[in-house]
């Protein structure tokens, strides 16, 4: 794990997904395999915290001061390499609201048939936001440099209607849409989480309000089956939009800690996955507008309070597909075959 020390910084990352897929496609969605597709972006990645109260009283909503970036992306067939920045205008007030340090590694593999979410994220360095409770002023920030929190996990789905359906469209831009179609998905997901600080994680001028008030540490596995439904509507061929939930019926395992001592805590913990993409596709171009948003629940033994960790990323995509010259392709083309 690489903690990102500076606000400003230049992530570079080359990967290269090894996932196999059909080339072929279908009267409900072209296929652009043997295209290089590039692309220019704009992403917010989050990984959020939440506390909730008892009735009437507010949940403290920590967030990371993580950066907007803006970036360019380059993939043929199953090569992608991605270069991003946080630019100063993307990020404006960003002293105000901490410093914060972090690793978020999100990846979500599409296939034809199955889709494969993969989480890695390491955030130290949080805020909270309009903390009445907290005794700060709107425009004032509660600040916990001190607090981290990790998540791994993964998620498995079977798409029963991938010969209809479409994914990659939406979310790869080397594939195009052209009718309405949905389908069902089935799978299970595992997560292993921590939230932790130097002292309790409830501000100590409304600690007499929250009865996880003395927790300084909070550990999670959770795990479970889960199904839900994918749909796109496509208009004139060219306007879409794609909606997609799934729900998971995990088993939670918890423990909490205090300066003192520790309990644990069995319990069901519904989650959810959210994906939602709204834009314009044709041979040649696309633009998309996605958001894929996961929400991991957890509950300890200090009370039915929920603990809420939220991942997921925004992003706005301009993609342009071109075809290769016969030298280009073929140099793509030998290191596209050295992938198993």
């Amino acid at each position: 794990m690489h903690l990102i020390k500076k606000a400003f910084y230049i992530p570079f990352l080359l990967f290269i997904s090894v996932a196999a897929f059909s080339q072929k496609g279908s009267e409900y969605y072209e296929t652009f395999d043997g295209y290089l597709t590039g692309r220019v972006y704009l992403s917010k990645k989050y990984t959020s915290v939440a506390l909730e109260g008892p009735e009437g009283t507010q949940t403290l909503r920590y967030r990371p001061n993580s950066l907007t970036t803006m970036g360019v992306n380059a993939s043929y067939k199953s090569l992608s390499l991605t270069l991003g920045t946080g630019f100063g205008f993307l990020n404006p007030n960003r002293d105000e609201k901490g410093k914060t340090r972090s690793f978020d590694f999100q990846t979500h593999i599409y296939t034809r048939d199955w889709v494969t979410d993969l989480y890695g994220q390491f955030y130290r360095g949080y805020y909270l936001k309009d903390v009445g409770t907290g005794g700060a002023a709107d425009d004032i920030y509660y600040l916990r440099p001190d607090m981290k929190a990790n998540i791994v996990g993964a998620s498995v789905y079977r798409l029963f209607n991938g010969e209809e359906f479409s994914y990659r469209a939406a979310y790869l831009q080397n594939e195009w849409q052209k009718k309405s179609a949905g389908s069902f998905l089935a799978g299970v997901e595992v997560y292993m989480g921590r939230v932790k600080g130097d002292s309790a994680l409830v501000p100590s001028e409304v600690a007499s309000y929250y009865p996880q008030a003395e927790i300084k540490r909070m550990r999670m596995i959770e795990f479970g089956p889960g199904a839900g439904y994918a749909y796109t509507f496509v208009w004139n061929e060219h306007l879409f939009a794609t909606g997609s939930a799934t729900i998971n019926g995990d088993i939670s395992f918890v423990k909490e800690e205090t300066a003192d001592n520790s309990t644990n805590r069995v319990s069901f913990s519904p989650n959810a996955t959210l994906r939602a993409v709204a834009g314009y596709n044709s041979e040649r171009w696309a633009l998309t507008m996605s958001w894929l948003h996961h929400s991991a629940n957890a509950r300890g033994q200090s009370s039915n309070q929920d603990y809420r960790i939220k991942t997921g990323d925004f992003k706005i995509t301009i993609a342009h597909r071109i075809i290769p010259g016969k030298k280009l392709k073929r140099d793509l083309d030998a290191v596209t075959d050295l992938i198993p």
